[in-house]
């Protein structure tokens, strides 16, 4: 009996278990399915590359069960964008492009949909995982729920300790920004992301799981992101300032952010101090009253507690 032989019976063993109520040709599919198209490769393998992809298989079959095996289409629609939308990491690097960007109307889950549609049409790996599938069974809604799951995983893998999503959120916003091409690296090398598998990487990667990894990552992230939503709102109220109020008032905000006092900011514009603190009122007034109302509120109120 060869490796593949052997795997294939023992997930024909679990699946007769977990699935007692599928048909044998489900079954059967998501054996296939889990195996994938060579089989070959299993004779290959050193034994810790063996016991890697054995557990990349379970992976796989884990996120199948848990959020799209049997769930109506749009209901397993909107588990994957909720488990992408989850990650910190990519919530937080879209909510500072939308931040950055002149469409305030748009959502994290209208980009991120947008990124998913441009990973399916434009990603070599992808079209060969949904081609793939389409080999593995004709049944479309258990075909739409292995797509689901691959999307998932694909999405999921940790490139240069981020999930390889992001890389493909870049590339989407160089897409639109500029009509260019993406780059895809194929790697047909499964590299997981659990609580349990945390495989070397030549490049050093870590599972997205590894506690202390990730948060020191996610604390750089949003400090950096908080850094540059900071600066994209001050240079917007200063725009705002001078529009509304005058150049003096958005003058008086840019040293005020400095540290600046009042009677340091009265002589630097060569104005009496009594029309400083009026300066201030009017500046003031206009961020509590009119632009906080719809540009980061918590921000604004920092500024002015300084």
């Amino acid at each position: 009996m060869t490796r593949a032989e052997q795997i294939a019976a023992e997930w024909r063993s679990q699946l007769k278990t977990d699935l007692s109520r599928s048909s044998e040709t489900t079954r059967e599919s998501i054996v296939r399915w889990l195996l994938g198209e060579d089989l070959n490769r299993f004779d290959e393998y050193t034994p810790e590359r063996f016991d890697i992809e054995v557990q990349a298989m379970d992976y796989r079959y884990r996120i199948l069960i848990q959020r799209y095996f049997e769930t109506p289409p749009q209901r397993a629609y909107r588990n994957l964008i909720q488990r992408l939308g989850s990650i910190f990491v990519i919530r937080n690097k879209i909510s500072t492009w939308i931040a950055l960007s002149r469409d305030r109307q748009t959502t994290v889950v209208d980009v991120l949909q947008e990124v998913i549609q441009d990973l399916m049409q434009n990603d070599k790996y992808m079209q060969e995982q949904v081609g793939w599938i389409a080999q593995c069974t004709d049944d479309a809604r258990l075909r739409n729920a292995i797509v689901l799951t691959a999307t998932e995983e694909y999405c999921l893998r940790p490139i240069r300790n981020q999930p390889l999503l992001v890389y493909r959120f870049v590339n989407y916003q160089k897409r639109t920004q500029r009509a260019g091409m993406t780059q895809v690296p194929a790697a047909d090398f499964i590299r997981l992301v659990s609580e349990e598998v945390a495989p070397d990487d030549s490049e050093g990667s870590v599972s997205l799981l590894d506690g202390e990894a990730m948060a020191q990552f996610q604390e750089e992230q949003a400090q950096q992101q908080q850094q540059e939503l900071r600066s994209a709102i001050v240079k917007q109220f200063e725009d705002y300032l001078t529009e509304k109020v005058g150049s003096d008032a958005a003058q008086w905000l840019r040293l005020y952010l400095q540290g600046k006092t009042q009677e340091a900011i009265a002589q630097m514009l060569d104005m009496p101090i009594k029309q400083v603190y009026r300066l201030r009122e009017k500046v003031n007034y206009h961020a509590v009253r009119v632009f906080a109302q719809k540009n980061q509120p918590e921000l604004v109120t920092e500024w002015l507690g300084r």
